[in-house]
């Protein structure tokens, strides 16, 4: 069994980038746990911030809980305004140490939006600072992070370094996407990846439903 962890700018992000491979590694066996850096309240004109941030992370618990998810963190940053600062750099830290991932999903380095950057910035950080025998305030022990993969969702990925067949489990991943019903009534955004995802299978002859990913950090 291996312990997977996921850092999503937003909810939803999560299951855009990677939710066929968190499906698949719940079915192998592994652990999956998510951290959302904000809880998503900009992203609608018609709720309030706050009923909005609830409305998100209530979809979030039920998209992520039908793949297999139980653990789900949020760490309550403002959606838009993610910062690079000291306090995400611990929480992140003092997550790694306590979760112990062999593997690590964020998004990957070349994403457009702001949130997103910010996200893979502080990740990466993260990782490193988490390996080390610093920074004893995040408590814990060092822990190494052995891979790390940066994954598609603002901005697909010019450069890819890994493939994963999802086709099994895209029926799951587009019926948990759906579940954040908030922000589909605007922006399709299971349409998206679902041709994206099919576009990836094509074109790398691995499936007929594939998640591609920037290899961030792999120790074989």
């Amino acid at each position: 069994m291996e312990s997977i962890l996921v850092f999503a700018p937003h909810p939803d992000d999560d299951i855009i980038g990677c939710g066929g491979s968190i499906a698949k590694h719940i079915q192998q066996g592994n652990t999956v746990a998510i951290v959302y850096m904000t809880s998503g309240e900009a992203g609608s004109l018609q709720y309030s911030p706050e009923q909005l941030a609830q409305i998100r992370e209530e979809e979030a618990r039920r998209a992520a809980g039908s793949l297999g998810v139980t653990a789900i963190t949020f760490l309550g940053n403002l959606d838009g305004y993610l910062e690079y600062n000291k306090e995400n750099l611990d929480r992140i830290v003092t997550i790694i140490r306590s979760q112990k991932p062999t593997l690590v999903y964020m998004p990957h380095s070349h994403d457009s939006v702001p949130d997103h950057l910010a996200t893979h910035r502080l990740t990466v950080e993260g990782c490193r600072r988490a390996a080390g025998p610093w920074f004893q305030e995040c408590g814990g022990r060092p822990w190494a992070v052995k891979n790390i993969l940066g994954y598609e969702i603002w901005t697909p990925l010019q450069t890819i370094a890994h493939c994963e067949d999802i086709s099994d489990f895209i029926q799951l991943k587009l019926d948990a996407l759906q579940m954040h019903k908030s922000q589909l009534e605007h922006i399709r955004y299971d349409e998206a990846i679902q041709g994206l995802n099919r576009y990836r299978g094509i074109m790398t002859g691995k499936g007929n439903y594939c998640e591609c990913f920037q290899l961030i950090k792999a120790q074989i």
